[in-house]
């Protein structure tokens, strides 16, 4: 619908208020302008960004001329077409706030765990980022069935008493909103169920965003992480990440590397065509037995692009079948022999994608 493409202009007396809707996400803010004449105008929204990006530094005037719309700053000019206006849909309306969120915590931890939700909308339900709220925390959590990410953070539910609530919004929609809100101190959130739609709005520095919440339930996939591992490595992140994307210049696409743990510490192997092979060895502090698995480099680099500490420790869990290896769980370490605080986990299936 072309319609979708364009931002409403709202001028009044506080200044001006612009927003963009497609039926499932909404964006709103308002910013401070001198307003001769009130009144609302729909514009193209790709092509006014476009051109507010590239206007001199100098005051910018916004003002209708028939059926166009002019701007202009210094000795630019722009002449554009006004769209129809009545023709827009109305908004969602957001409900009462649910909880306060701390903008810096919330923008880390979606970028954590979004990268774990799938890309596939053959299921919609795993393409979002489940927010779950119990007591004063908010959990996020993402899987794509080769990995679950998952991440705690401060939750205030402020006036509201909302002791749980769910909502699955999209993982595209949720990264935009992180990126939106990183810096602005506190973030308001209002959970919406009504008869015809769940939405979900996050509101903070005269900005509004909603999301229609994805349908359906999140596996249950918490369940799967141990209480316990006796059995891990730790090792320098960047030294991991790095020794990891040079060994894995040589495979094959969707092939594995193979991870070999020993008191010597990590061997990274792949074996690639038979004109290219590789190898590397790190320094890793292994607690309990030698371990191998074989892992996807780039899912593997998610994990670890999502610790935000100098060390990171990899935990190998087993399963009831000792020649199959368990999932390996990345947490965070703040020194070699001290566990992060950060409270993230992610959780990594091995051998799933070797041909």
């Amino acid at each position: 619908m072309p319609i979708l493409s364009g931002v409403l202009i709202e001028a009044d007396a506080e200044g001006l208020t612009l927003s963009s809707f497609d039926y499932e996400v909404s964006s709103q803010t308002h910013i401070t302008a001198d307003v001769e004449e009130p009144g609302r105008v729909l514009v193209s929204g790709r092509l006014l960004s476009d051109i507010a990006n590239r206007l001199p530094n100098a005051p910018v005037r916004f003002y209708t001329e028939d059926t166009h719309i002019i701007v202009s700053a210094g000795s630019a000019k722009f002449t554009l077409l006004s769209m129809p206006v009545e023709e827009y849909p109305s908004l969602p309306i957001v409900g009462e706030e649910s909880g306060l969120l701390r903008a810096d915590d919330f923008s880390a931890a979606i970028a954590q765990v979004a990268v774990a939700a799938s890309r596939d909308d053959v299921t919609p339900v795993i393409t979002g980022v489940q927010l779950e709220i119990s007591e004063r925390s908010l959990s996020l959590v993402a899987t794509d069935r080769y990995r679950v990410a998952v991440r705690n953070i401060d939750w205030d539910a402020g006036t509201s008493n909302i002791e749980t609530a769910s909502a699955l919004v999209p993982a595209k929609t949720l990264q935009e909103i992180g990126k939106t809100f990183g810096n602005s101190g506190t973030i308001s959130v209002a959970i919406t169920n009504t008869d015809d739609r769940e939405l979900i709005a996050f509101k903070a520095d005269r900005k509004t965003v909603t999301s229609l919440l994805i349908k359906g339930n999140f596996p249950p996939v918490r369940r799967l992480f141990p209480d316990t591992v006796e059995n891990y490595a730790v090792m320098n992140t960047a030294d991991l990440i790095e020794a990891t994307r040079r060994v894995s210049l040589v495979l094959e696409r969707e092939a594995a590397l193979r991870f070999t743990f020993t008191i010597d510490g990590v061997t990274l192997e792949a074996v690639g065509s038979e004109q290219a092979q590789a190898s590397e060895t790190i320094d890793a502090l292994l607690t309990g037995s030698d371990t191998v698995v074989s892992l996807k480099p780039q899912f593997l680099l998610d994990g670890l692009g999502a610790v935000h500490s100098e060390y990171v420790r990899i935990s190998f869990t087993k399963t009831d079948n000792p020649n199959k290896p368990g999932p390996v769980l990345i947490t965070s370490q703040s020194s070699k022999d001290q566990p992060g605080s950060d409270d993230y986990k992610y959780l990594l299936q091995p051998n799933l994608l070797l041909r």
